[in-house]
């Protein structure tokens, strides 16, 4: 397997794999933004996406807690924004996206992707909190670790 150095081999990849395969990667992305995480309700979610064959009562109730996180944690537009609630926000909307119940086989390869997006802007609202500039580090990090996955998997 060759280095993933893009978003369009990394989302290529992504997509090859199977519904329960996308959510453990997911929980791979997730587990590596997870300190920014102030709600624990985020943190037995992120267990059940990690779980080989989560049940579906599982699945609906770690995605019930993620989506409740990541509505406690949402900041509103437009006013002065608390970048460290916003990546709490951002890692529990990844949760919530890596165990969305209702997904459909043509939306599969989304759920991976986008937990991914999120895991990314948590660490963008971070380095904004922390008055650093964004140095797209946690790319090459999601990258790394989907390659890794790939290797043990195959």
């Amino acid at each position: 397997m060759a280095n993933i150095q893009s978003d369009t081999e990394f989302r290529s990849n992504l997509s090859s794999l199977s519904l329960g395969q996308q959510r453990r990667v997911g929980k791979l992305f997730i587990d590596h933004v997870l300190e920014l995480a102030d709600n624990p309700k985020v943190k037995k979610a992120v267990a059940i996406a990690g779980e080989t064959e989560p049940s579906a009562a599982d699945i609906a109730e770690g995605y019930k807690a993620a989506s409740t996180a990541a509505t406690e944690t949402y900041t509103l537009c437009g006013r002065e924004a608390d970048w460290r609630r916003q990546a709490s926000h951002f890692v529990a909307a990844a949760a919530a996206a890596c165990l969305s119940p209702e997904v459909k086989e043509q939306q599969c390869g989304d759920v991976a992707w986008t937990t991914a997006m999120n895991a990314r802007m948590a660490r963008v609202c971070e380095k904004i909190a922390e008055g650093e500039g964004y140095d797209n580090s946690e790319i090459g990090v999601q990258y790394r670790i989907l390659e890794e996955f790939l290797r043990t998997t195959s």
